[in-house]
């Protein structure tokens, strides 16, 4: 006679866990919609009040989670912008391939974990508003910019050590390969959603192409220019 064996039956969650469960749910939520109202409005324009209706919870229940609005954006950029940051650094250290081929990787991965989503839209908004919010845009800087580039200058300095790449100023080569994601993204959030459909090529042909362009320009056996 044939027996089957079942898996032991899931204790059920205690009241505790139930609660965590549900303030961790709540607190996406509430980052969600104020994601896209950031996005939409800018950060002046948004009311904490607007994000707690749209996220089905009163203005009080908001500020159970996060203090106040400038609490709230800073934990939308990190958990939207920081924390995929951080999931590409562990990626590009545990890289065991070719650096040109991790180039191209990093390209690709960037725009869809991060350039292809809305998330995106915090580029455009904090490069309009910075000037007006100095506190946010320090911050911003501390959290994506100053690590991405970090990261850009490590994989291409990954490849002069590896002697795949020609020695360059990898300081400068990171500003060089980031400056056209950025420009990206703000053409997608400004004048994109304005413009006849085909002004701007597919953005991952384009990112290819860029990727492309990185790694001949950095390869060792590149002409010299005068």
């Amino acid at each position: 006679m044939q027996t089957h064996s079942y898996p032991a039956a899931r204790a059920p969650a205690t009241p505790a866990a139930r609660r965590s469960q549900r303030k961790q749910v709540r607190a996406g939520e509430l980052l969600d919609a104020a994601l896209a109202l950031f996005v939409e409005k800018g950060y002046a324009a948004t009311r904490v009040e607007e994000v707690a209706a749209q996220a089905g919870v009163s203005k009080g229940t908001l500020f159970l989670y996060f203090p106040s609005k400038e609490a709230l954006f800073k934990a939308v950029v990190h958990e939207n912008a920081g924390r995929p940051l951080a999931d590409a650094q562990r990626q590009v250290a545990e890289y065991a391939g070719p650096t040109a081929e991790l180039v191209h990787e990093f390209i690709r991965r960037w725009w869809t974990q991060y350039g292809g989503t809305p998330a995106a839209g915090l580029t455009k908004l904090i490069i309009g508003e910075a000037a007006n919010f100095p506190d946010l845009a320090r911050y911003y800087q501390g959290e994506v910019v100053q690590p991405s580039h970090d990261l850009v200058r490590g994989i291409v300095q990954r490849g002069i050590d590896r002697g795949e790449f020609r020695p360059v100023d990898a300081k400068a080569a990171a500003h060089l390969i980031v400056a056209p994601l950025a420009q990206l993204v703000t053409w997608r959030f400004s004048l994109a959603p304005c413009c006849p459909p085909g002004t701007l090529p597919d953005p991952q042909a384009l990112l290819a192409q860029h990727a492309d362009m990185v790694v001949r320009g950095l390869s060792l056996h590149a002409p010299e220019t005068a």
